[in-house]
Protein backbone atom coordinates (compact mmCIF):
# COMPACT_ATOMS: atom_id res chain seq x y z
CA UNK A 1 0.00 0.00 0.00
CA UNK A 2 2.61 2.58 -1.06
CA UNK A 3 6.28 2.51 -2.00
CA UNK A 4 7.45 4.15 1.22
CA UNK A 5 5.61 1.61 3.37
CA UNK A 6 7.03 -1.28 1.36
CA UNK A 7 10.59 0.02 1.69
CA UNK A 8 10.24 0.53 5.44
CA UNK A 9 8.84 -2.95 5.87
CA UNK A 10 11.64 -4.53 3.83
CA UNK A 11 14.24 -2.69 5.93
CA UNK A 12 12.63 -3.87 9.17
CA UNK A 13 12.43 -7.46 7.97
CA UNK A 14 16.08 -7.45 6.90
CA UNK A 15 17.07 -6.22 10.34
CA UNK A 16 14.95 -8.91 12.02
CA UNK A 17 16.58 -11.61 9.88
CA UNK A 18 20.06 -10.28 10.64
CA UNK A 19 19.34 -10.34 14.37
CA UNK A 20 17.93 -13.87 14.16
CA UNK A 21 21.03 -15.12 12.35
CA UNK A 22 23.63 -13.16 14.27
CA UNK A 23 23.12 -14.53 17.80
CA UNK A 24 23.10 -18.12 16.53
CA UNK A 25 26.63 -17.82 15.11
CA UNK A 26 27.85 -16.06 18.23
CA UNK A 27 26.39 -18.76 20.46
CA UNK A 28 28.17 -21.47 18.46
CA UNK A 29 31.48 -19.62 18.66
CA UNK A 30 31.06 -19.14 22.39
CA UNK A 31 30.78 -22.94 22.88
CA UNK A 32 33.81 -23.60 20.71
CA UNK A 33 31.95 -24.85 17.63
CA UNK A 34 32.30 -22.19 14.91
CA UNK A 35 29.24 -22.01 12.70
CA UNK A 36 27.13 -24.26 14.96
CA UNK A 37 23.58 -23.13 15.63
CA UNK A 38 21.17 -24.46 18.23
CA UNK A 39 18.10 -26.36 17.05
CA UNK A 40 15.35 -23.79 16.38
CA UNK A 41 12.22 -23.96 18.48
CA UNK A 42 8.76 -24.55 17.03
CA UNK A 43 7.97 -20.85 17.44
CA UNK A 44 11.13 -19.85 15.58
CA UNK A 45 10.33 -22.19 12.69
CA UNK A 46 6.81 -20.85 12.41
CA UNK A 47 7.95 -17.25 12.75
CA UNK A 48 10.46 -17.73 9.94
CA UNK A 49 7.87 -19.22 7.61
CA UNK A 50 5.34 -16.51 8.49
CA UNK A 51 7.87 -13.75 7.89
CA UNK A 52 8.90 -15.26 4.56
CA UNK A 53 5.26 -15.60 3.45
CA UNK A 54 4.51 -11.96 4.28
CA UNK A 55 7.69 -10.83 2.50
CA UNK A 56 6.63 -12.72 -0.62
CA UNK A 57 3.16 -11.21 -0.44
CA UNK A 58 4.64 -7.74 -0.02
CA UNK A 59 6.90 -8.27 -3.04
CA UNK A 60 4.02 -9.55 -5.18
CA UNK A 61 5.65 -12.96 -5.60
CA UNK A 62 2.53 -15.13 -5.69
CA UNK A 63 4.45 -18.34 -6.29
CA UNK A 64 6.68 -17.93 -3.25
CA UNK A 65 3.76 -16.79 -1.15
CA UNK A 66 1.78 -19.91 -2.05
CA UNK A 67 4.73 -22.15 -1.21
CA UNK A 68 5.26 -20.60 2.22
CA UNK A 69 1.54 -20.64 2.95
CA UNK A 70 1.45 -24.35 2.06
CA UNK A 71 4.47 -24.98 4.30
CA UNK A 72 2.65 -23.34 7.22
CA UNK A 73 -0.53 -25.27 6.51
CA UNK A 74 1.24 -28.60 6.16
CA UNK A 75 3.42 -28.44 9.26
CA UNK A 76 3.43 -31.56 11.44
CA UNK A 77 0.57 -31.89 13.90
CA UNK A 78 2.78 -30.91 16.85
CA UNK A 79 3.59 -27.56 15.18
CA UNK A 80 0.04 -26.61 14.24
CA UNK A 81 -0.86 -25.05 17.61
CA UNK A 82 2.18 -22.80 17.22
CA UNK A 83 1.05 -21.80 13.73
CA UNK A 84 -2.44 -20.93 14.99
CA UNK A 85 -1.08 -18.97 17.96
CA UNK A 86 1.25 -17.03 15.70
CA UNK A 87 -1.45 -16.20 13.16
CA UNK A 88 -3.84 -15.05 15.88
CA UNK A 89 -1.17 -12.98 17.62
CA UNK A 90 -0.08 -11.19 14.45
CA UNK A 91 -3.71 -10.60 13.44
CA UNK A 92 -4.40 -9.02 16.81
CA UNK A 93 -1.28 -6.85 16.63
CA UNK A 94 -2.18 -5.54 13.20
CA UNK A 95 -5.74 -4.70 14.21
CA UNK A 96 -4.28 -2.62 17.03
CA UNK A 97 -1.87 -1.09 14.50
CA UNK A 98 -4.85 -0.13 12.31
CA UNK A 99 -6.55 1.69 15.20
CA UNK A 100 -3.40 3.65 15.96
CA UNK A 101 -3.18 4.65 12.31
CA UNK A 102 -6.65 6.22 12.40
CA UNK A 103 -8.69 3.32 11.01
CA UNK A 104 -12.03 2.33 12.51
CA UNK A 105 -13.85 -1.03 12.38
CA UNK A 106 -16.10 -0.11 9.43
CA UNK A 107 -13.11 1.27 7.51
CA UNK A 108 -11.16 -1.95 7.92
CA UNK A 109 -14.03 -4.22 6.92
CA UNK A 110 -14.89 -2.05 3.92
CA UNK A 111 -11.32 -2.24 2.62
CA UNK A 112 -11.02 -5.98 3.27
CA UNK A 113 -14.24 -6.50 1.32
CA UNK A 114 -12.98 -4.38 -1.58
CA UNK A 115 -9.54 -5.94 -1.78
CA UNK A 116 -10.15 -9.56 -0.74
CA UNK A 117 -13.32 -11.61 -0.23
CA UNK A 118 -16.18 -12.77 1.99
CA UNK A 119 -14.07 -15.28 3.93
CA UNK A 120 -11.51 -12.57 4.64
CA UNK A 121 -14.28 -10.24 5.85
CA UNK A 122 -15.49 -12.88 8.34
CA UNK A 123 -11.98 -13.42 9.64
CA UNK A 124 -11.25 -9.69 9.92
CA UNK A 125 -14.55 -9.13 11.76
CA UNK A 126 -13.71 -11.86 14.26
CA UNK A 127 -10.18 -10.51 14.68
CA UNK A 128 -11.68 -7.10 15.49
CA UNK A 129 -14.05 -8.65 18.05
CA UNK A 130 -11.13 -10.52 19.62
CA UNK A 131 -8.93 -7.43 19.84
CA UNK A 132 -11.74 -5.37 21.39
CA UNK A 133 -11.89 -7.77 24.35
CA UNK A 134 -8.84 -5.94 25.71
CA UNK A 135 -10.86 -2.76 26.44
CA UNK A 136 -13.47 -2.00 29.06
CA UNK A 137 -16.71 -0.84 27.36
CA UNK A 138 -16.65 2.41 29.34
CA UNK A 139 -13.34 3.32 27.65
CA UNK A 140 -14.63 2.82 24.08
CA UNK A 141 -16.25 5.68 22.17
CA UNK A 142 -19.97 5.27 21.42
CA UNK A 143 -19.35 5.70 17.70
CA UNK A 144 -16.92 2.80 17.85
CA UNK A 145 -19.44 0.63 19.68
CA UNK A 146 -22.11 1.52 17.12
CA UNK A 147 -19.84 0.31 14.33
CA UNK A 148 -19.09 -2.95 16.13
CA UNK A 149 -22.82 -3.54 16.58
CA UNK A 150 -23.51 -2.78 12.91
CA UNK A 151 -20.80 -5.27 11.88
CA UNK A 152 -22.07 -7.84 14.40
CA UNK A 153 -18.48 -8.11 15.64
CA UNK A 154 -18.77 -10.25 18.76
CA UNK A 155 -17.00 -13.19 20.36
CA UNK A 156 -18.91 -16.36 19.51
CA UNK A 157 -16.10 -18.88 20.06
CA UNK A 158 -14.96 -20.79 23.13
CA UNK A 159 -11.26 -21.05 22.20
CA UNK A 160 -9.35 -18.41 20.28
CA UNK A 161 -8.25 -20.77 17.52
CA UNK A 162 -11.89 -21.58 16.66
CA UNK A 163 -12.49 -18.34 14.81
CA UNK A 164 -9.80 -19.22 12.30
CA UNK A 165 -12.53 -21.47 10.82
CA UNK A 166 -10.41 -24.19 9.24
CA UNK A 167 -13.54 -26.10 8.11
CA UNK A 168 -11.52 -28.91 6.53
CA UNK A 169 -9.47 -26.51 4.40
CA UNK A 170 -6.39 -25.68 6.42
CA UNK A 171 -4.48 -24.26 3.47
CA UNK A 172 -7.37 -21.95 2.66
CA UNK A 173 -7.53 -20.79 6.27
CA UNK A 174 -3.80 -20.08 6.49
CA UNK A 175 -3.78 -18.30 3.14
CA UNK A 176 -6.78 -16.19 4.16
CA UNK A 177 -5.16 -15.20 7.46
CA UNK A 178 -1.87 -14.27 5.78
CA UNK A 179 -3.65 -12.14 3.19
CA UNK A 180 -5.60 -10.25 5.86
CA UNK A 181 -2.44 -9.72 7.93
CA UNK A 182 -0.57 -8.42 4.88
CA UNK A 183 -3.35 -5.97 4.04
CA UNK A 184 -3.58 -4.65 7.60
CA UNK A 185 0.20 -4.33 7.90
CA UNK A 186 0.32 -1.99 4.91
CA UNK A 187 -2.52 0.37 5.88
CA UNK A 188 -1.67 4.05 5.41
CA UNK A 189 -2.23 6.59 8.15
CA UNK A 190 -5.67 8.23 8.26
CA UNK A 191 -7.05 11.22 10.12
CA UNK A 192 -8.24 10.18 13.59
CA UNK A 193 -11.97 10.79 13.91
CA UNK A 194 -12.56 9.69 17.51
CA UNK A 195 -10.59 8.54 20.57
CA UNK A 196 -8.74 5.23 20.44
CA UNK A 197 -10.30 2.27 22.26
CA UNK A 198 -9.19 2.32 25.86
CA UNK A 199 -8.83 6.11 25.96
CA UNK A 200 -12.40 7.38 25.62
CA UNK A 201 -14.35 8.78 28.55
CA UNK A 202 -17.94 7.93 27.85
CA UNK A 203 -20.78 9.72 29.58
CA UNK A 204 -24.52 9.29 29.34
CA UNK A 205 -25.90 10.10 25.92
CA UNK A 206 -27.29 13.64 25.73
CA UNK A 207 -31.04 14.02 25.39
CA UNK A 208 -30.62 15.34 21.88
CA UNK A 209 -29.22 12.01 20.74
CA UNK A 210 -32.53 10.26 21.49
CA UNK A 211 -34.42 12.90 19.49
CA UNK A 212 -31.91 12.41 16.70
CA UNK A 213 -32.69 8.70 16.54
CA UNK A 214 -36.42 9.34 16.29
CA UNK A 215 -35.86 11.86 13.53
CA UNK A 216 -33.66 9.43 11.63
CA UNK A 217 -36.27 6.70 11.92
CA UNK A 218 -38.82 9.00 10.27
CA UNK A 219 -36.34 10.03 7.58
CA UNK A 220 -35.47 6.42 6.78
CA UNK A 221 -39.15 5.54 6.54
CA UNK A 222 -39.78 8.41 4.10
CA UNK A 223 -36.77 7.50 1.96
CA UNK A 224 -37.72 3.82 1.92
CA UNK A 225 -41.06 4.85 0.43
CA UNK A 226 -39.29 7.04 -2.14
CA UNK A 227 -37.12 4.09 -3.18
CA UNK A 228 -39.96 1.60 -3.42
CA UNK A 229 -42.71 3.56 -5.18
CA UNK A 230 -43.20 3.23 -8.93
CA UNK A 231 -44.72 6.72 -9.17
CA UNK A 232 -42.31 9.59 -9.74
CA UNK A 233 -44.50 12.18 -8.03
CA UNK A 234 -44.64 10.09 -4.88
CA UNK A 235 -40.88 9.59 -4.85
CA UNK A 236 -40.44 13.36 -5.20
CA UNK A 237 -42.80 14.05 -2.31
CA UNK A 238 -41.23 11.50 0.03
CA UNK A 239 -37.66 12.66 -0.68
CA UNK A 240 -38.68 16.30 -0.27
CA UNK A 241 -40.28 15.50 3.07
CA UNK A 242 -37.10 13.77 4.26
CA UNK A 243 -34.84 16.70 3.34
CA UNK A 244 -37.24 19.21 4.87
CA UNK A 245 -37.33 17.25 8.11
CA UNK A 246 -33.54 17.00 8.24
CA UNK A 247 -33.08 20.69 7.47
CA UNK A 248 -35.50 21.76 10.18
CA UNK A 249 -33.89 19.43 12.73
CA UNK A 250 -30.48 20.91 11.93
CA UNK A 251 -31.84 24.44 12.36
CA UNK A 252 -33.42 23.56 15.72
CA UNK A 253 -30.14 22.06 16.94
CA UNK A 254 -28.23 25.18 15.87
CA UNK A 255 -30.70 27.44 17.66
CA UNK A 256 -30.51 25.39 20.83
CA UNK A 257 -26.72 25.58 20.87
CA UNK A 258 -26.72 29.33 20.17
CA UNK A 259 -29.34 30.17 22.77
CA UNK A 260 -27.98 28.09 25.64
CA UNK A 261 -24.27 28.48 24.79
CA UNK A 262 -24.03 24.99 26.23
CA UNK A 263 -21.62 22.89 24.21
CA UNK A 264 -23.10 19.71 25.67
CA UNK A 265 -26.40 20.57 23.97
CA UNK A 266 -24.83 20.15 20.57
CA UNK A 267 -21.73 18.11 19.93
CA UNK A 268 -18.88 19.70 18.02
CA UNK A 269 -18.01 18.72 14.44
CA UNK A 270 -17.24 15.05 13.94
CA UNK A 271 -16.22 12.86 11.03
CA UNK A 272 -17.75 9.86 9.31
CA UNK A 273 -16.39 7.82 6.41
CA UNK A 274 -18.76 6.66 3.68
CA UNK A 275 -17.91 4.18 0.94
CA UNK A 276 -17.63 5.36 -2.67
CA UNK A 277 -17.70 2.21 -4.75
CA UNK A 278 -16.93 1.50 -8.40
CA UNK A 279 -18.05 2.06 -11.06
CA UNK A 280 -18.44 5.81 -11.70
CA UNK A 281 -16.78 6.81 -8.44
CA UNK A 282 -16.18 10.46 -9.41
CA UNK A 283 -19.83 11.44 -9.97
CA UNK A 284 -20.83 9.47 -6.87
CA UNK A 285 -18.29 11.45 -4.85
CA UNK A 286 -19.71 14.68 -6.28
CA UNK A 287 -23.24 13.56 -5.32
CA UNK A 288 -22.07 13.02 -1.75
CA UNK A 289 -20.36 16.41 -1.76
CA UNK A 290 -23.48 18.34 -2.81
CA UNK A 291 -25.62 16.47 -0.27
CA UNK A 292 -23.06 17.29 2.42
CA UNK A 293 -23.00 20.99 1.55
CA UNK A 294 -26.80 21.22 1.59
CA UNK A 295 -26.72 19.80 5.13
CA UNK A 296 -23.93 22.04 6.52
CA UNK A 297 -21.21 19.38 6.14
CA UNK A 298 -18.11 18.97 4.00
CA UNK A 299 -16.89 15.88 2.15
CA UNK A 300 -13.29 14.88 1.34
CA UNK A 301 -12.87 11.98 -1.11
CA UNK A 302 -10.00 9.49 -0.78
CA UNK A 303 -10.19 7.94 -4.24
CA UNK A 304 -7.55 5.23 -3.74
CA UNK A 305 -9.12 3.94 -0.52
CA UNK A 306 -12.69 3.95 -1.78
CA UNK A 307 -14.31 6.27 0.75
CA UNK A 308 -15.04 9.90 1.54
CA UNK A 309 -14.68 11.54 4.94
CA UNK A 310 -17.67 13.74 5.78
CA UNK A 311 -17.21 16.35 8.51
CA UNK A 312 -20.04 18.12 10.29
CA UNK A 313 -22.24 18.16 13.37
CA UNK A 314 -23.64 14.76 14.45
CA UNK A 315 -27.27 15.20 13.37
CA UNK A 316 -26.17 16.63 10.01
CA UNK A 317 -23.78 13.73 9.44
CA UNK A 318 -26.55 11.23 10.04
CA UNK A 319 -28.79 13.12 7.61
CA UNK A 320 -26.08 13.09 4.93
CA UNK A 321 -25.55 9.35 5.27
CA UNK A 322 -29.19 8.33 4.95
CA UNK A 323 -29.92 10.79 2.13
CA UNK A 324 -26.82 9.80 0.15
CA UNK A 325 -27.69 6.13 0.45
CA UNK A 326 -31.26 6.73 -0.71
CA UNK A 327 -30.46 9.08 -3.60
CA UNK A 328 -27.77 6.72 -4.85
CA UNK A 329 -30.32 3.90 -4.89
CA UNK A 330 -32.79 6.09 -6.76
CA UNK A 331 -30.15 7.26 -9.25
CA UNK A 332 -28.93 3.73 -9.92
CA UNK A 333 -32.48 2.49 -10.44
CA UNK A 334 -33.30 5.31 -12.88
CA UNK A 335 -30.01 4.78 -14.72
CA UNK A 336 -30.63 1.07 -15.20
CA UNK A 337 -34.19 1.62 -16.31
CA UNK A 338 -32.79 3.89 -19.02
CA UNK A 339 -31.08 0.81 -20.44
CA UNK A 340 -27.91 0.46 -22.51
CA UNK A 341 -26.82 2.72 -25.36
CA UNK A 342 -25.05 2.18 -28.70
CA UNK A 343 -23.88 4.56 -31.40
CA UNK A 344 -24.82 4.39 -35.09
CA UNK A 345 -22.02 1.88 -35.68
CA UNK A 346 -23.30 -0.43 -32.97
CA UNK A 347 -20.52 0.35 -30.50
CA UNK A 348 -21.44 0.49 -26.83
CA UNK A 349 -21.98 3.95 -25.39
CA UNK A 350 -23.40 2.71 -22.12
CA UNK A 351 -20.44 3.69 -19.95
CA UNK A 352 -20.25 7.27 -21.25
CA UNK A 353 -24.05 7.55 -20.99
CA UNK A 354 -24.04 6.44 -17.35
CA UNK A 355 -21.03 8.58 -16.43
CA UNK A 356 -22.76 11.64 -17.84
CA UNK A 357 -26.07 10.59 -16.31
CA UNK A 358 -24.67 10.45 -12.78
CA UNK A 359 -22.68 13.66 -13.21
CA UNK A 360 -25.79 15.56 -14.29
CA UNK A 361 -27.83 13.91 -11.57
CA UNK A 362 -25.34 15.04 -8.92
CA UNK A 363 -25.31 18.61 -10.22
CA UNK A 364 -29.08 18.91 -10.34
CA UNK A 365 -29.53 17.28 -6.93
CA UNK A 366 -27.17 19.90 -5.50
CA UNK A 367 -29.22 22.72 -6.98
CA UNK A 368 -32.51 21.40 -5.68
CA UNK A 369 -31.23 20.45 -2.23
CA UNK A 370 -29.96 24.00 -1.85
CA UNK A 371 -33.43 25.26 -2.75
CA UNK A 372 -35.22 23.15 -0.17
CA UNK A 373 -32.64 23.87 2.53
CA UNK A 374 -33.01 27.61 1.86
CA UNK A 375 -36.78 27.34 2.05
CA UNK A 376 -36.50 25.53 5.39
CA UNK A 377 -34.39 28.41 6.74
CA UNK A 378 -36.91 30.98 5.55
CA UNK A 379 -39.82 29.11 7.09
CA UNK A 380 -37.99 28.67 10.40
CA UNK A 381 -37.05 32.36 10.46
CA UNK A 382 -40.69 33.34 9.88
CA UNK A 383 -41.89 31.06 12.67
CA UNK A 384 -39.26 32.06 15.23
CA UNK A 385 -38.84 35.71 14.25
CA UNK A 386 -35.06 35.32 14.33
CA UNK A 387 -32.31 35.86 11.80
CA UNK A 388 -30.88 32.38 11.39
CA UNK A 389 -28.17 33.15 8.86
CA UNK A 390 -25.52 34.26 11.43
CA UNK A 391 -26.18 31.16 13.54
CA UNK A 392 -25.86 28.78 10.59
CA UNK A 393 -22.86 30.66 9.20
CA UNK A 394 -21.06 30.30 12.53
CA UNK A 395 -21.61 26.53 12.46
CA UNK A 396 -20.39 26.37 8.86
CA UNK A 397 -17.20 28.20 9.86
CA UNK A 398 -16.54 25.70 12.63
CA UNK A 399 -16.89 22.85 10.15
CA UNK A 400 -14.61 24.57 7.63
CA UNK A 401 -11.97 25.05 10.32
CA UNK A 402 -12.18 21.35 11.12
CA UNK A 403 -11.67 20.48 7.45
CA UNK A 404 -8.67 22.79 7.12
CA UNK A 405 -7.09 21.35 10.24
CA UNK A 406 -7.55 17.71 9.26
CA UNK A 407 -6.93 18.11 5.51
CA UNK A 408 -4.52 21.01 4.96
CA UNK A 409 -3.68 19.91 1.39
CA UNK A 410 -6.80 19.29 -0.67
CA UNK A 411 -7.18 18.92 -4.44
CA UNK A 412 -10.44 19.67 -6.21
CA UNK A 413 -11.94 16.98 -8.47
CA UNK A 414 -14.77 17.06 -10.97
CA UNK A 415 -17.41 14.52 -11.88
CA UNK A 416 -15.30 12.99 -14.63
CA UNK A 417 -15.55 13.35 -18.39
CA UNK A 418 -18.95 14.48 -19.69
CA UNK A 419 -19.27 13.52 -23.35
CA UNK A 420 -22.75 12.10 -23.69
CA UNK A 421 -25.50 14.68 -24.14
CA UNK A 422 -28.30 12.13 -23.84
CA UNK A 423 -26.89 10.85 -20.55
CA UNK A 424 -26.54 14.39 -19.20
CA UNK A 425 -30.14 15.33 -20.03
CA UNK A 426 -31.45 12.02 -18.68
CA UNK A 427 -29.56 12.49 -15.43
CA UNK A 428 -30.96 15.96 -14.85
CA UNK A 429 -34.46 14.69 -15.60
CA UNK A 430 -34.03 11.87 -13.09
CA UNK A 431 -32.83 14.35 -10.45
CA UNK A 432 -35.91 16.49 -11.05
CA UNK A 433 -38.09 13.44 -10.52
CA UNK A 434 -36.27 12.32 -7.36
CA UNK A 435 -36.46 15.67 -5.54
CA UNK A 436 -37.82 18.14 -4.25
CA UNK A 437 -41.10 19.80 -3.38
CA UNK A 438 -40.12 22.48 -0.88
CA UNK A 439 -43.75 23.14 0.11
CA UNK A 440 -44.21 19.66 1.55
CA UNK A 441 -45.26 19.71 5.19
CA UNK A 442 -44.27 17.04 7.69
CA UNK A 443 -47.33 15.56 9.35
Amino acid sequence: MGKANRERRRAKEKERKRRRQGPSDQTGDAWGFPGWRPQPSAEEIVAGLLSAALDARLDGDDGQFSRYAAALAETPAELRPAVDRMLLGVLNQNVTFAWRNGWQPTDVIRLVGRELGARHVRLATDAIASEMCAYAPATVDERWLDQLAALDAKVWWQRDDEYLREDGDRLGMVTCALQVISLLAGLPRLERLCPLPGTARRTARPAGRAVDERMLARVRALLAKAESTEFEAEAETFTAAAQSLMSRYSIDAALLAAETEDRSAADGPEGRRLGIDAPYEAPKAVLLDVIAKANHCRSVWSRRLGFATVLGFPADLAAVEVLFTSLLVQATTAMRLAGSRRDVLGRSRTRSFRQSFLAAYAQRIGERLSEVAGEAVRQAAAETGKDLLPVLAARDRVVEEKVEKMFPDLNMVGAGSINNREGWLSGRAAADQAVLDVRTKIT
